[in-house]
C-alpha cells in the first residue's frame, strides 16, 4: 500500500466523506472500516480495523493492526527537543467544541500516544510509581486539535499552537502545553492486536454519526520547541487509503 503523502493527509483531513462506512479486502470486519494488511508497514502499525461506536454515555475507540498492537515505542532520546511521539490516531469530522475547545479550532482527532522523553499527563500517574511526571512512554490518550502549517512541511499536519498571551477556550483537563491539546486520562486497554478506548460523554448523542479515519503516525518536537511545536512528520498507514472519513459512529 502506497501511504498519502502528508500533502494528501492536511487535505483529505480538512473536509469529512458524505459515504458511508466501507470496507477493504476479503476479510471484512463488521462496521467501521476495514482495511488490507500492508507488508510494507511495521506491524504493531498496519491497521487492518478502525471502529468508533456507542454503549450508553460512552464511546468506544477500536482500531486492530496486523501485529502485537502497543509494541512498538519511540526510542529515548534524552530531550524534549527532537523527540518523537507514536500515534493511533481517530481523526474526526466533529467540531472541537465537543469536547470544550473554541469552535471551529481545526481537526478533531482522538490519539493514542507513547513518548519516552516527556510527560503530558500531570493529573495522572499511569506506571503507579506515586510521580505524576515520569509515564509519557506508557501509552495514554489525548484529544488533540490539528491544521496544516508549512513550518512543519509542505501541508503538513500540527497540533495547533496556542499564541502567546492567548486565552482560547480550552478543556478542564488541558495539561498546560501551549497547544490544542486534552489529557482527559481515559486509560487505553492494549491487547493482542487491538487498540481500545473507552470515553464517556455527557451527551454521547453530540457524536452523532460522525465520520472518522484510522491512522498510525510519528509526531516530533520541533527541534527549537516553539511554534509549531508538535508536527506530524511519518504517516505510516492510513485506515481507508485516503483520509476520506469514511468511517461512521456505530455503523
Amino acid at each position: 500500500m502506497r501511504h498519502p503523502s502528508l500533502t494528501t493527509l492536511a487535505v483529505a483531513l480538512s473536509v469529512a466523506a458524505a459515504s458511508p462506512a466501507i470496507a477493504h479486502g476479503p476479510d471484512a470486519h463488521t462496521g467501521g472500516i476495514a482495511s488490507a494488511a500492508a507488508r510494507a508497514v511495521q506491524a504493531p502499525f498496519d491497521i487492518v480495523h478502525t471502529k468508533i461506536t456507542t454503549e450508553g454515555n460512552t464511546a468506544i475507540f477500536h482500531m486492530a493492526v496486523s501485529g502485537a498492537a502497543g509494541a512498538a515505542r519511540p526510542a529515548k532520546s534524552g530531550k524534549l527537543a527532537g523527540s518523537t511521539v507514536f500515534s493511533y490516531v481517530w481523526p474526526t469530522s466533529l467540531d472541537p467544541a465537543t469536547i470544550g475547545f473554541e469552535p471551529k479550532a481545526g481537526i478533531l482527532a482522538f490519539a493514542v500516544t507513547a513518548h519516552p522523553d516527556f510527560d503530558d499527563t500531570p493529573l495522572f500517574d499511569e506506571n503507579g510509581d506515586g510521580e505524576l511526571g515520569n509515564d509519557g512512554d506508557v501509552w495514554h490518550s489525548h484529544w488533540v486539535v490539528l491544521q496544516p502549517d508549512p513550518a512543519c512541511g509542505q501541508d503538513a499536519l500540527k497540533v495547533v499552537d496556542i499564541a502567546e498571551g492567548a486565552k482560547p477556550r480550552l478543556p478542564k483537563t488541558w495539561p498546560g502545553l501551549p497547544i490544542l491539546i486534552d489529557s482527559p486520562g481515559w486509560a487505553p486497554r492494549i491487547a493482542g492486536h487491538s487498540v481500545e478506548v473507552r470515553v464517556p460523554f455527557d451527551d454521547v448523542a453530540a457524536i452523532g454519526s460522525a465520520g472518522f479515519d484510522g491512522v498510525t503516525a510519528a509526531l516530533r518536537v520541533n527541534a527549537s520547541v516553539h511554534n509549531p511545536l508538535l508536527c506530524v512528520v511519518d504517516v505510516f498507514k492510513v485506515a481507508s487509503g485516503d483520509l476520506s472519513l469514511p468511517g461512521r459512529v456505530d455503523r
